[in-house]
């Protein structure tokens, strides 16, 4: 924005009570606790999507083959407190809709949400005895908890190195602190990244030894219908013109996707955890009437959010999908890395 330069004071005063705060825990007048169950860190210093969820996807459906794992999550965006069990018949309101998306695609294991990440972890052990590897969601700045290994997610579209702080910019920790992750995964990765682009971004991250870096982009798959006995198509491949539907923290790649797909003949961007009300219903609905022959095409963490079929007008429902995605590590490095996490919760 041409005056954006009027938030540099707010940035830097945001700034300086970030570096307190880091200093305290340095010092030991903020205490960090460490768990006898590893805990594997993926968290990010930016606001909006780096996309921490299909991470935490990836590591859950590795680590369950071999560990009685569970997920910890701030539960962000929730109308309720405190420490709070996720089941599948939870509503997305009171658990977050990331955590519940989780929930959905893993069931059997367990989620809790907690905003004390310390505190949830405790009772968490206390209440699941067998559990011997929690995974904690989006908390690389919450330094209360001590992790085995830290993952931070960067988003090769907004290099770390010409962010600011925020309100100026999109950092909320600072990047000296990127010392403290073993692994850095960079996602949003051209699907033809030029190798320089890559050892500027390695030179900037890596500063230890003990640290590795990993390339990726997201991959998506075909829409799927979100009411399957209501879908007015039931062949996805006869989809061609779509309303595009995301209330997501960086919506730019879903949106990118689509238009290489479809024709999309309108777009309805809202804001990261928006709750959808009665008028984004008819505004949706107003939509369909405009474009008949339209599909409306959505996240998965917004079709969370759109599962209670007696607040969905039957003519969105029909017509409602969401597009699943999955990160893709380029060079195919994925094994790699999750067999690397499997060494480090096991070594003492």
């Amino acid at each position: 924005m041409k005056f954006d330069w009027l938030l540099a004071p707010a940035a830097y005063l945001y700034r300086t009570g970030v570096v307190i705060r880091h200093r305290l825990f340095d010092w030991g007048v903020l205490k960090s606790e460490k768990f006898d169950v590893p805990v594997i860190c993926i968290g990010n210093i930016t606001v909006g999507g780096t996309g921490k969820t299909p991470m935490a996807e990836m590591v859950l459906g590795y680590m369950m083959q071999r560990h009685r794992v569970a997920l910890v999550s701030r539960g962000y965006g929730r109308r309720t407190k405190g420490y709070r069990e996720v089941l599948v018949t939870s509503h997305y309101r009171d658990v977050g809709d990331e955590p519940l998306q989780i929930k959905l695609k893993f069931p059997e294991v367990t989620v809790v949400v907690c905003e004390r990440r310390r505190e949830g972890i405790r009772r968490l052990l206390a209440e699941h005895p067998n559990v011997d590897l929690v995974v904690m969601d989006d908390g690389f700045q919450h330094r209360y908890v001590e992790p085995k290994v830290n993952i931070v997610m960067i988003d090769a579209t907004r290099p770390v190195q010409h962010d600011r702080m925020l309100p100026w910019g999109s950092l909320r920790d600072l990047p000296e602190m990127l010392h403290r992750a073993q692994y850095f995964v960079v996602t949003k990765c051209p699907e033809k990244m030029a190798p320089i682009e890559r050892r500027i971004m390695r030179k900037v991250l890596v500063q230890m030894a003990y640290q590795r870096i990993y390339f990726s982009r997201f991959e998506s798959f075909a829409p799927r219908p979100l009411y399957p006995d209501e879908a007015g198509c039931g062949d996805t491949a006869q989809l061609r013109r779509v309303i595009a539907l995301s209330g997501i923290g960086n919506p730019k790649p879903f949106l990118a996707t689509l238009r290489e797909r479809y024709e999309v003949v309108a777009e309805l961007t809202l804001d990261d955890h928006h709750v959808y009300r009665v008028r984004d219903m008819k505004q949706i609905a107003a939509l369909l009437a405009q474009y008949p022959d339209a599909a409306v095409v959505t996240t998965e963490k917004d079709a969370v959010k759109l599962v209670h079929p007696g607040r969905i007008p039957p003519e969105v429902r029909r017509a409602l999908y969401y597009l699943p995605i999955s990160i893709a590590f380029i060079e195919d490095s994925a094994t790699d890395l999750l067999q690397k996490l499997e060494q480090d919760v096991g070594r003492n």
